[in-house]
């Protein structure tokens, strides 16, 4: 089979307003499927607390979307400092009276060497904002949601969470973290109120996709038995079904959203 790395479907442009008047806070919202979720997520019809570490571009998105001043707003995020995290939570309380659904999508990807040559800074730092960054976004974006009487929590993953991919242990590692805080948080919230899922990416057209080897891209491109890239919207589409109550009865699950790569592994 002939594999594309920059083959993706076209974009949709179904909407049904699946999260009218919800406050949603999107961490990781400056580019990629967080950007893409800031603007899906809008034309939804929600309030969007956009927060990354990158203000300039969030800023910019903001005044992009926002059809007024209050629709999207940008908060300075980073998910690796846990008082940044609460603030951010506190704007999205303070500004909308409370906090329905929140999307943690920051994250960063390895550098592709050996597990045994890997530098230990390189492990620690991966672990910092993609597992603990979601522990720390999820400690304070549940407070908030039970404080309003529930809510929908959507922590993005990856591939890698689900079947190891050599070069990139400690991303790996990271994502299954991730899943492994999704399903334990789902059973202590579900009596509460909170649904916690996971949605897991393959290969998607963000900046960080276009930054690989074109070697490296045609590898990945080619572990999809779909053969295709997605698009940023493409996973924000599935993060709305998880957040709306659409998936009212979901908990607890890891939604693939990698054109099949799972299925034969």
């Amino acid at each position: 089979m002939t594999v594309n790395p920059n083959h993706h479907p076209a974009p949709i442009t179904i909407q049904a307003r699946r999260l009218e008047g919800k406050v949603v806070l999107i961490t990781g919202a400056s580019a990629g499927m967080g950007a893409a979720a800031v603007r899906r997520f809008a034309a939804e019809g929600a309030h969007v607390v956009a927060g990354a570490r990158r203000t300039d571009r969030l800023q910019a998105l903001a005044q992009e979307i926002s059809t007024d001043d209050s629709q999207v707003i940008a908060v300075p995020l980073d998910v690796s400092d846990e008082a940044s995290v609460q603030a951010a939570v506190a704007v999205a309380v303070d500004r909308f009276g409370r906090l329905d659904g929140a999307l943690n999508a920051a994250g960063v990807t390895s550098d592709g060497t050996p597990v045994h040559e890997k530098p230990t800074a390189v492990y620690d730092r991966i672990m910092d904002i993609n597992a603990r960054g979601v522990f720390l976004s999820m400690k304070y974006e549940i407070q908030a949601m039970l404080a309003a009487g529930g809510g929908s929590i959507v922590n993005v993953s990856s591939i890698g969470g689900l079947v190891g991919v050599a070069g990139i242990s400690e991303y790996v590692a990271s994502k299954w973290a991730v899943h492994g805080l999704t399903k334990s948080a789902a059973l202590e919230l579900a009596p509460l109120g909170v649904r916690v899922n996971a949605l897991a990416p393959g290969s998607t057209r963000t900046e960080m996709w276009d930054q690989l080897p074109h070697e490296f891209q045609m590898h990945l491109a080619g572990l999809a038995p779909m053969n295709q890239i997605a698009l940023p919207d493409d996973m924000a589409r599935a993060a709305l079904f998880l957040l709306s109550d659409e998936s009212r009865w979901t908990t607890g699950a890891v939604l693939p959203a990698e054109g099949g790569h799972h299925v034969g592994r």
